[in-house]
């Protein structure tokens, strides 16, 4: 019994024990000091015509005045600072950030209950270096087979149609286009939209390109064949003679989607044989052409052959 009572002071002891320590540790916490920490450096906002290099300072240190409770903190977890470089100067062949604006742009991250005393340096040199930049078009590497009487019904879309890419001029002006990775699509009978990576040319070390992906789509529609009877008309006959055709009327085969096709009659197209320039290498027929055909559609022809006999008699 009375091991049971020592053992019950012990705890009531350690209890009491570990209160006055954690109200002994919280007021010091909450007392303010002065000490140095480091900040991880963020780079932000960088020009255009700039690039960071490899050799730009990731962290630095200064003093600061804060609670325990801030230095505890950064013990565990090293704060991050957006360091806008846009700001910085170029002096002597470098680009710096002079103490004040580092200062300035530490005080808009941190705290209020945080002050900066030292940053231990006059400036913070950010390496960076001039390049150009360059909109690159994107081509899709494409391969598409349709099922029956589907086709594609307008072009294939990339977006964004370019990446921009950074870098020295002797890099970067040797890029023509930029292709996606290949993709075959079979049995395609609907709209497709597909994300691709970019296939980005081999040994720019030091070009940067903007993005990775981009979007290949096309719109796919169901087409048809539609015929439409069409007279022909004869141009550039000689003064003082007329001309008759054999046949007068040929036939027109337009192909295009349903809805299209509805839309469409044979006043939309025009079948000439030019006197001038086109009878065949006999000389007894006259090669014909489709001069006028609708917009929209996929695929206009003759449905057979390209030419018409005729008589040519003198008035």
């Amino acid at each position: 019994m009375l091991g049971g009572l020592n053992q019950r002071k012990v705890k009531v002891f350690s209890l009491f024990l570990l209160c006055s320590f954690l109200s002994w540790f919280i007021s010091n916490l909450s007392e303010t000091y002065e000490s140095r920490t480091d900040f991880i450096l963020t780079y932000n906002n960088l020009p255009d015509t700039l690039m960071l290099g490899k050799n730009s300072e990731d962290m630095i240190e200064a003093k600061i005045r804060a609670s325990g409770f801030q230095f505890l903190y950064h013990n565990f977890f090293n704060k991050r600072i957006d360091v806008d470089v846009s700001q910085a100067v170029y002096q002597n062949g470098k680009y710096v950030l002079t103490d004040e604006e580092l200062r300035k742009q530490m005080d808009v991250e941190l705290s209020q209950s945080v002050s900066i005393l030292d940053l231990g340096r006059s400036e913070l040199v950010v390496d960076m270096y001039r390049v150009a930049s360059r909109e690159i078009p994107i081509k899709a590497d494409l391969e598409i087979q349709f099922e029956q009487n589907y086709l594609l019904d307008g072009e294939v879309k990339v977006s964004p149609g370019h990446v921009v890419v950074k870098g020295p001029h002797k890099e970067i002006d040797t890029i023509g286009e930029v292709m996606t990775s290949r993709v075959q699509l079979a049995n395609v009978s609907s709209d497709f939209s597909r994300e691709l990576p970019l296939k980005l040319p081999k040994g720019l070390d030091n070009s940067v390109f903007s993005i990775k992906k981009a979007v290949v789509s096309g719109k796919v529609s169901k087409f048809s064949e539609k015929l439409f009877e069409v007279p022909v008309k004869v141009s550039n006959i000689p003064d003082g003679y007329q001309i008759q055709i054999f046949p007068d009327r040929v036939t027109v085969v337009c192909k295009a989607t349903i809805e299209r096709l509805k839309e469409i009659s044979k006043t939309d197209f025009e079948v000439v044989a030019d006197y001038a320039q086109g009878k065949d290498s006999e000389g007894s027929a006259l090669l014909l052409q489709i001069i006028e055909r609708p917009e929209n559609v996929y695929d206009v022809r003759l449905q057979e052959g390209n030419t018409v006999n005729f008589v040519l008699k003198q008035l």
